[in-house]
């Protein structure tokens, strides 16, 4: 981590979501940003029934500076229409703001984050738990339930129960690229599936 706070110390002195992107864009709090093309914040409204964390940017967010733009945001997409939550009721986001990978070749490869780069990148996810002030939070994968539920939440063993988190509460599941690499794909969908739908019942 550069520095002792991570991304503390380029939190905005005004917490609202642009000035939180803005600063977020010049963010140092660890060193993903010097090989990352861009820091890729969270999107959606400024209040939002559900937001949605997942684990870091991929190699089509890094690029285009969206979250969930690639093939697993294809599957959300899917999940979110079939579930019955509107896309304009969820605000999307990442534990980590910047792509860790590994060059291999001219492709980069996803390299999963350190437990010291999701801990520097809290004050980022803090920060628009504060603002956006979901009902739902739906957890995508390891990395965002460790960032946000503990060390010891396991997702294997506790998806699609709500458990408290703040004033909302949280649903976790798989990430939607890890459907994509199941073998058994339909199966892992429909777990999924039903995972998002005992979300919006939550709402």
């Amino acid at each position: 981590m550069d520095g002792n706070n991570g991304a503390a110390r380029f939190l905005p002195g005004r917490m609202r979501l642009d000035d939180l992107r803005g600063a977020a864009a010049h963010c140092e709090g660890c060193g993903l940003y010097r090989n990352a093309t861009q820091t890729v914040f969270g999107e959606g409204p400024g209040r939002a029934a559900f937001m949605l964390v997942g684990e870091q940017p991929g190699d089509q967010e890094d690029r285009q500076g969206h979250p969930f733009v690639g093939p697993a945001g294809r599957v959300l997409d899917r999940g979110l229409r079939e579930a019955g939550i509107a896309r304009e009721s969820v605000y999307l986001t990442n534990a980590v703001k910047h792509f860790s990978f590994t060059p291999r070749g001219k492709r980069r490869i996803h390299q999963k984050p350190t437990a010291a780069e999701i801990d520097a990148c809290r004050p980022w996810l803090d920060a628009e738990l504060a603002v956006v002030r979901p009902k739902v939070v739906v957890v995508l994968g390891a990395t965002a339930a460790r960032a946000l539920l503990g060390r010891e939440f396991r997702v294997t063993r506790q998806r699609g129960e709500p458990v408290p988190l703040g004033d909302a509460l949280a649903v976790a599941t798989v990430h939607p690229s890890a459907v994509l690499r199941a073998p058994d794909r339909d199966g892992a969908y429909e777990g999924f599936l039903a995972d998002l739908r005992t979300a919006a019942e939550a709402a």
